[in-house]
């Protein structure tokens, strides 16, 4: 069942003690990301607001940048991947239940918050949340299903998690998360062209920049993806050796900036990213290097978001890294080994993806049409938890954000 907007749990309300207003929040960890997830029922409407609202809740720099900026005054931990915040509503889709999602991203040196990606391993929280929240209730033991719209791309996911007869849920152990949790399988619908409409932005598999092969695609984010070999790696190296090769950092930079631009990547507002907004942009394009496979997998990577180094890999980078792979002529395509090319009819495709957390396996539904790669949907698994479910006082709300919030008592 959908609970209406006066049914949820009563965790979700907000609350004023010892003269401050206090917000709910789920602290979650969806794959290798941890952020929260908030009802955006209870987030001001106003932009500025909400972006106050999601500061104070993070640790971020009200405004400006602070360098050094450790975010100890709020649940952000430092690094792109745990900096995420969801705000998440309920709809209904041919009577079915369904969650509307809106990723901040934010970085913990600055102020600014990026609301132009979304983000796949947070996604594979929100059904928990839901759930858990009580805006849904499958009432039986199995599979169960919920799709889930994302605002910031126009995505459709399906997630489905598993429950069993004693209530708890199937769990699943992914690479880079130690131990068994709750399971959830995320597939993307119609992924191709998230950002930029097109499969390949630029029109062609492969591109020359500054010397080095590169292709730029686009399923689930636009990425931008360079042969190791000729930065003179291997894609195996440790993420930390590649952030601290300078020259290494200085060069793939004007590559993924240079091809950024070919991609004709966009603002939040529709107008057309600058040279300087994408060199500064935490979240587009996607960067990776890529070599062949080391083990078991089909190919083997190195992916940045793109200013931070991954320490495993994002899954929707890999659902867009397994497409590339089959996409005849791309630099991921020469690289890889294994792959099988696409037939006439639609089938899946396994790919494996070897990254530094271990493998991550990444299914492509596609098929062959006039030398063109068609691709209806890429599926990833992923696991969850609830870190903490609770409520944040905001000690240092302005006045407008407290009244503001004080409509939704």
């Amino acid at each position: 069942m959908i609970r209406t907007a006066s049914s949820p749990s009563p965790d979700l309300r907000l609350v004023r003690a010892a003269g401050l207003v206090e917000f709910p929040v789920h602290h979650m960890r969806g794959g290798t990301s941890t952020g929260l997830v908030l009802w955006e029922r209870l987030v001001p409407d106003d932009p500025a607001l909400r972006e106050e609202l999601i500061r104070h809740l993070m640790g971020v720099p009200l405004e400006g940048h602070l360098p050094g900026n450790r975010q100890i005054t709020g649940l952000g931990r430092g690094i792109a991947t745990s900096n995420k915040v969801f705000l998440a509503e309920m709809e209904e889709a041919d009577g079915a239940p369904r969650i509307v999602s809106t990723l901040a991203q934010l970085a913990g040196e600055t102020a600014a918050i990026d609301w132009s990606v979304n983000c796949g391993n947070m996604s594979s929280a929100l059904q928990l949340w839901a759930l858990d929240a009580g805006f849904f209730d499958p009432a039986k033991a199995g599979p169960s299903d919920i799709e889930i719209r994302n605002t910031n791309t126009g995505v459709l996911t399906t997630s489905r998690m598993v429950r069993e007869e004693d209530g708890r849920f199937a769990v699943a152990e992914i690479p880079g998360v130690a131990g068994a949790f709750p399971g959830v399988d995320l597939f993307l619908r119609d992924p191709v062209g998230a950002k930029t409409g097109r499969l390949l932005p630029t029109g062609s598999a492969i591109e020359e920049i500054d010397g080095h092969a590169v292709s730029c695609v686009d399923v689930a984010v636009p990425m931008v993806i360079a042969d190791a070999a000729g930065f003179g790696k291997t894609a195996r190296e440790p993420v930390a050796e590649l952030a601290a090769d300078a020259a290494f950092m200085e060069a793939f930079r004007a590559v993924w900036i240079e091809a950024g631009l070919r991609m004709g990547l966009q603002r939040h507002d529709g107008s057309s990213m600058t040279r300087d907004e994408i060199a500064r942009s935490e979240t587009v394009p996607k960067a990776c290097i890529v070599g062949p496979p080391s083990g078991d997998g089909n190919i083997t990577v190195r992916y940045f978001t793109p200013q931070t180094g991954h320490p495993s890999m994002a899954v929707s980078g890999g659902c867009c890294l397994a497409a590339a792979a089959m996409v005849p002529g791309s630099v991921a395509n020469r690289v890889a080994v294994g792959v099988t090319a696409a037939r006439p009819e639609f089938s899946e495709h396994a790919i494996g993806i070897e990254n530094p957390a271990g493998a991550l396996e990444a299914t492509v539904v596609a098929r062959e049409e006039a030398g063109s790669l068609v691709v209806t949907s890429a599926a990833y698994r992923r696991s969850t938890q609830i870190l903490v479910r609770g409520r944040v006082p905001l000690y240092r709300a302005s006045p407008a954000l407290v009244e503001a919030l004080a409509a939704s008592f």
